[in-house]
């Protein structure tokens, strides 16, 4: 089976400035494709292109077997996409929001009410389908955001950081919901700042600069990119020693969060032993230190930090 995306060394330049710089890779049918970066790397950038919504400077993209650059409107016809910015018409219904978009995809008489039926319960949305859209919590007005954009049944799905501002309860019940689309042969493409979130993706590509740096399932890049054994520490007096830690042997990352810090070491060279006893002689003592398992935050760190200091 012909990938549902296909992409050979896109690029795009606003001038002097290059957003997007020589990205290759392929998407799966069916596969949930995570795409991570801080931003400004060139997530909604790529979206864009991918979307037929911004011509590329340079290489090729093939969306649903469709060139992105020459055939736009095609590729459109056969995707759904849901922006940053929530794209709904806030003062109408929930279900006057959907029938716009089913008719705006094509859809009329029974086949329009069934559809709108049938994601009113697909996206448990039938107990609010008379309410002001804007009036509903965030994460309910995400759900009608992706009910239109599914309502015409495309191939693939793009979805540009769907859960900001969403609280975890409704960010989970909407993963959900993307995980029952993908089941059902439902290529979804999904930028994302919450690393649990990337967790649920079959593959992750991550963007530093406009340039995918690494690509691979999230267990493939904690090993590659976060070896070793991860240590969470606190205690007082942490900030000077951990400044200290930093290029001792056998240390490979330091990271500090809010009162403690992550210290992913060597386990052939240093022990969570030695370094407790190396933290407590510089006053780090009454000491916390315990074992965790590397996440993709020490991933995204490291290749961020990795970024930073070439250009230094």
């Amino acid at each position: 089976m012909s990938p549902a995306i296909e992409v050979e060394h896109l690029t795009r330049r606003f001038g002097a400035f290059t957003a997007v710089n020589d990205v290759s890779f392929s998407v799966g049918a069916g596969e949930i494709f995570g795409y991570l970066g801080a931003n400004g790397a060139g997530k909604s950038t790529t979206i864009r292109m991918l979307c037929g919504l911004l011509k590329p400077t340079g290489g090729h993209a093939r969306v649903a077997g469709h060139d992105v650059g020459h055939e736009p409107e095609r590729v459109k016809e056969r995707i759904g996409y849901m922006s940053q910015r929530f794209s709904l018409y806030l003062d109408l219904t929930v279900r006057a929001n959907l029938e716009f978009f089913a008719a705006a995809y094509g859809a009329h008489g029974r086949e329009l009410e069934r559809r709108i039926g049938e994601m009113l319960e697909r996206m448990q949305l039938t107990p609010v389908q008379d309410e002001v859209t804007g009036s509903l919590p965030g994460g309910m007005q995400q759900r009608v955001a992706l009910a239109s954009a599914v309502l015409h049944r495309p191939r693939i799905v793009f979805l540009d950081e769907p859960t900001a501002g969403v609280d975890p309860v409704q960010r989970r019940s909407f993963w959900a919901l993307i995980r029952e689309l993908a089941a059902g042969g439902t290529t979804v493409f999904v930028t994302t700042h919450y690393m649990d979130e990337a967790e649920y993706c079959a593959r992750i590509g991550i963007m530093v600069d406009g340039r995918l740096v690494a690509l691979d399932t999230p267990e493939g890049l904690k090993r590659t990119h976060a070896p070793g054994r991860v240590l969470e520490v606190r205690g007082p007096n942490l900030a000077p020693a951990l400044d200290a830690l930093r290029g001792e042997p056998g240390v490979l990352d330091v990271s500090r969060f809010g009162a403690g810090a992550t210290v992913r070491v060597d386990p052939e060279r240093l022990s969570g032993e030695a370094l407790g006893r190396w933290l407590r002689a510089r006053g780090v003592d009454p000491l916390e230190l315990e074992e965790s398992a590397p996440t993709l935050d020490d991933v995204f760190l490291a290749l961020t930090a990795g970024a930073q200091r070439g250009e230094d």
